[in-house]
């Protein structure tokens, strides 16, 4: 099936961007395509306008800003996995980019497509949000900073305005908590069923905190308050910590998403809570 006729725009700058879409009726923002050019298509998603940001050099790469990394719009996975600076200051980030679909889609896709589509199976939707981050955005009135617990909004839809641009995302360092990913993919499949981000901040023998987010259960990632207030002050012990991920169940019903394997996908998310914390916390 071929997407309905649209215009081509190969910009050179975020401005140029901005302006595109601001012209346009229907404009869409094209990075690496892995998204995009699917869902056009099928004919879930049209364009009168094409909006092309591979020229765009300011948008790539991984740089150093103290206590953050920033990652530009453009980079890809692969980049992103096999990045030195976050391999060493975020290594949930490399994890998660490591995992998404398979080599070809790593090489093409970016960080900024990955966020921007807001699929509830993504890998980076859900790290980005238990790494804390800020989503960076450009618009007709300039740029601003969206926190990852609020870029995501619903199933494929984000806080961005039609005429705005996510140029990067800000990853805190978090130095003192480890962070683990688990994923559950269907045989045959790539994307995650279910999946889950824990971080644990060790100390003395105990966790002084948690944080968990639960990826696939609601239409956007969900943090898991409940397993996070059953880990506080525990001993750092595995079989304390798969009883305290059985507070997914009070979680995930408040994911607010329904669908016909619900229990099933409850029940996976309490073992890779549970296996996430345990690793997390190196017991």
């Amino acid at each position: 099936m071929f997407p309905p006729r649209f215009e081509y725009v190969r910009v050179r700058s975020v401005a140029e961007a901005v302006e595109a879409l601001t012209a346009s009726l229907e404009g869409r923002v094209l990075a690496g395509g892995q998204s995009l050019l699917p869902l056009l298509r099928s004919h879930r998603v049209f364009a009168d306008v094409l909006v092309d940001l591979g020229g765009v050099a300011e948008l790539r790469g991984v740089r150093d800003e103290g206590d953050a990394l920033w990652v530009g719009a453009l980079t890809t996975h692969h980049e992103v996995a096999c990045d030195p600076l976050v391999r060493v200051h975020c290594p949930l980030l490399a994890r998660a980019a490591e995992a998404v679909a398979d080599p070809a889609v790593r090489r093409r896709g970016t960080v900024g497509g990955a966020l921007s589509y807001a699929a509830p199976a993504g890998d980076l939707p859900v790290a980005v949000v238990a790494l804390g981050a800020e989503c960076r955005v450009t618009g007709p009135d300039g740029e601003r900073g969206v926190p990852a617990s609020q870029f995501f909004v619903g199933e494929g839809a984000t806080a961005m305005g039609p005429n705005e641009v996510l140029t990067g995302v800000r990853v805190p360092k978090w130095p003192g908590w480890s962070f683990h990913y688990e994923r559950f993919s269907p045989a045959g499949r790539s994307w995650a069923l279910t999946a889950a981000v824990a971080g644990v901040r060790p100390e003395d023998g105990r966790l002084a905190a948690a944080r968990v987010v639960l990826g696939n259960l609601a239409p956007t990632p969900l943090r898991a308050p409940s397993v996070e207030a059953a880990c506080a002050g525990l001993p750092v012990r595995a079989s304390l910590m798969r009883t305290a991920a059985r507070a997914v169940e009070a979680d995930a019903a408040q994911g607010g998403r329904t669908v016909d394997d619900a229990e099933h996908r409850r029940g996976l998310a309490r073992i890779l809570a549970g296996r996430a914390l345990i690793a997390a916390a190196g017991a």
